[in-house]
């Protein structure tokens, strides 16, 4: 339950980022539109966020069109991460098989220069 909660969370921070920060909006106007989504393994619990300069929607589950997935190994592994998002936790986390990456690299590049000024 905590992890569904910190990923409705996520949508809402990305949501008031994109209103009240112009870097932001700026970034995201740069990159047009970028669809991603985080889940655990099983897909138990998962969401996926649609960014684009206009709009960003969030919603449950897990469409197969998305540029970018995070897959954790659990929900723990999860809120671990997503408490305190690093670049050393994330290939740790690469590292033990805790996180899965599904798509491309440069697009987790392009997912962190927006989350810098969440």
């Amino acid at each position: 339950m905590k992890l569904k909660l910190m990923l409705w969370w996520l949508g809402v921070m990305l949501k008031r980022a994109r209103a009240r920060k112009s870097a932001f909006r700026e970034t995201l106007t740069r990159l047009q539109r970028f669809d991603w989504g985080v889940a655990t393994e099983d897909l138990a619990i998962a969401r996926h966020y649609r960014m684009r300069p206009e709009a960003i929607d969030s919603a449950p589950g897990l469409p197969v069109d998305l540029a970018l997935e995070l897959r954790f190994r659990d929900a723990d592994s999860a809120t671990r991460f997503l408490r305190k998002p690093s670049q050393r936790a994330f290939r740790e986390g690469l590292f033990d098989g805790r996180l899965r990456l599904v798509g491309d690299s440069r697009d987790l590049e392009r997912l962190q220069s927006l989350l810098k000024h969440l």
